[in-house]
């Protein structure tokens, strides 16, 4: 099967989207299909190898911007515009740019859901001139929802049916400026009629979306996230990124002693959105009941421009309670930095309040043996679920949240199973081979377009 797979970079920041995608794509091409993957905006930052090297990065993240600010610009000749579209000039401005903020993001993200009608048109008149010198690929994967504005020039000018993953889209769009936000989610609910079939991460996010875009039934599909197991155990994970043969993991591939004294982790980006600020608030409370007077904190993941106060102000409430020595920061890991990261762990938690569509974190830590707590909301119970990998806590308490992480360090035993019981679930059914297998099989009997 020949596939088109189109993913946004985030620049210098560590994105789901980019490291599920990446992964995935490596997958399929082990499984012999042949796919094509193209980035869009800002190179991907990723901790595996990138698989877009060698393809030009399209809707350049400058020109998108300049398009959508300065009627001049789009009036620039061809070789200005080019200029802007090189990946080491991507690579420098993603380095000064902090990540994009739905409350400054409306009118692009609409001008963006618009396609050929927006402003930047002649980004997706490039990028289908690019294509329609390519092989015409069986199926298009857009990474997620806010890309559908391209999806009716992509399936007139290839000929091609278009699948459209979902992640997190919600959260975003919710959050855009009162003018934009309605109109937003209702040019989203008219192109979403134009594509062929929805990919949720969770049923959760997947009945979520269908019900906000009035979707049929049919038309939305759920397919686990997975990631590259490579690396998490000395076991089937070390000789290949795909895991098809979830018997050879068990539970003697955790270790039988866990870090003394105990470490409470987090790792995904350093945002209050995640909750970082509420488990540090919980680490407190833990330390100040006493039960477990030498919990240490290891706090690791994506850190830009814009996280840098709140780890300040958290390093100082720290400080004030006279635990910052206790504590760590381990910004922008590599992914052997990270696995280690993960595996110095007792117990994992990233309270995120919004209504997360999957939380590859919980994955992560779960593939290392490390049992989870998170709140009960959201795509997390089904994780969970699925997994029996941790436990769940009442959402938006930092009370809650300590006793519940509280509770799992005080009984290891019980820790211990769940470790044991997570990294099992996630060999047999939270791998990138068994997303690819996955993403393959809601493919059969899509019709084609051409």
């Amino acid at each position: 099967m020949n596939i088109l797979q189109l993913t946004p970079g985030a620049g210098a920041m560590y994105c789901g989207n980019c490291l599920r995608d990446n992964a995935l794509v490596a997958e399929l091409r082990a499984l012999g299909h042949e796919v094509l993957m193209v980035p869009l905006y800002l190179p991907l930052t990723l901790d595996e190898p990138d698989e877009t090297q060698g393809t030009p990065i399209f809707f350049s993240g400058i020109n998108v911007y300049l398009e959508q600010k300065s009627p001049l610009f789009r009036r620039a000749p061809a070789w200005f515009h080019h200029l802007m579209t090189s990946r080491r000039l991507l690579g420098w401005a993603a380095g000064k740019a902090a990540k994009t903020r739905p409350a400054e993001a409306g009118e692009l993200t609409l001008s963006m859901l618009k396609g050929e009608a927006g402003f930047q048109a002649r980004e997706l008149d490039e990028l289908v001139g690019w294509l329609k010198s390519q092989p015409r690929p069986d199926v298009i994967f857009l990474s997620n929802a806010l890309l559908v504005g391209m999806v009716h020039r992509l399936r007139a000018a290839l000929g091609s049916p278009v699948v459209c993953m979902l992640q997190g889209e919600d959260s975003f769009l919710d959050r855009l400026p009162d003018a934009c936000r309605s109109a937003c989610w209702e040019l989203l609910a008219r192109r979403a009629k134009e594509v062929d079939l929805f990919v949720s991460p969770t049923r959760y996010f997947g009945d979520l979306m269908r019900q906000r875009l009035s979707l049929p039934q049919d038309k939305v599909r759920v397919v686990y996230n997975g990631i590259n197991l490579r690396g998490y155990t000395g076991g089937a994970a070390e000789g290949s990124a795909a895991v098809r043969e979830p018997s050879s993991v068990g539970p003697g591939s955790i270790p039988a002693v866990r870090p003394s004294p105990p470490v409470l982790g987090y790792f995904t980006r350093m945002c209050r959105e995640k909750g970082l600020d509420q488990l540090v608030e919980a680490y407190l409370e833990i330390r100040r009941r006493g039960r477990v007077p030498d919990l240490r904190l290891r706090v690791g993941g994506s850190c830009g421009p814009t996280d840098e106060p709140l780890v300040k102000e958290l390093r100082g409430r720290l400080a004030a309670a006279g635990c910052l020595t206790e504590a760590e920061f381990f910004p922008n890991l590599d992914r052997a930095a990270k696995l280690e990261f993960l595996k110095s762990l007792s117990v994992f938690s990233v309270p995120a309040f919004y209504g997360e569509a999957f939380g590859l974190y919980v994955i992560e830590a779960l593939a290392a043996g490390v049992p989870v707590v998170q709140p009960r909301t959201a795509a997390f119970p089904e994780l969970v679920e699925a997994t029996g990998g941790g436990v769940l806590c009442a959402p938006d308490s930092s009370e809650a949240l300590a006793l519940a992480i509280e509770s799992l360090l005080l009984d290891p035993e019980r820790a211990a199973a769940m470790g044991r019981a997570g990294q099992q679930a996630v060999f047999q059914r939270f791998s990138a081979g068994a997303m690819a297998e996955g993403m393959v099989g809601v493919l059969k009997g899509l019709p084609a377009v051409g």
